[in-house]
């Protein structure tokens, strides 16, 4: 072996395995950076940046994430539909309530690569809002936090 040489992981040579986390009194942003790690594979020896070596993530309990300070009063989510005056606002409180699963969503994704490779990765984390899931064949392990 040329030890000059760096290992460079392939994508169809990783073991990528499931893990369950339960979100009750979980802090958003600390779980999502977590969750961001595993999606990405840092976690692994074998980490590659150009490839997928990260695993598949399943949350339950979503609707019991916490915030810290006043953000859940206070917190404004935003997004622009292209259309002239089509900024739309939600405050956290709100979307709690209506999509309670979309707030986990939004903080990884915006740790995630913003490309392509990226994407894909996000395709990879599950998120419920109660305390079950359909990917009981897939035997998650339990990881905490």
């Amino acid at each position: 072996m040329d030890l000059n040489k760096s290992y460079m992981a392939k994508e169809d040579q990783v073991e990528k395995k499931w893990y369950v986390i339960d979100g009750a009194d979980k802090i958003v942003g600390r779980l999502a950076s977590a969750i961001a790690m595993r999606l990405r594979g840092k976690h692994k020896a074998i980490f590659t940046p150009h490839n997928d070596t990260g695993d598949f993530i399943v949350v339950v309990n979503a609707d019991k994430l916490r915030f810290t300070g006043r953000k859940l009063e206070n917190k404004i989510y935003r997004h622009y539909t292209g259309f002239i005056g089509g900024l739309k606002e939600v405050f956290a409180k709100t979307l709690r309530e209506k999509k309670p699963t979309e707030i986990l969503t939004r903080a990884v994704r915006g740790m995630l690569p913003k490309n392509s490779l990226g994407r894909r990765q996000l395709k990879k984390l599950k998120i419920y809002a109660g305390p079950e899931h359909p990917h009981k064949a897939q035997k998650p392990e339990v990881l905490e936090l």
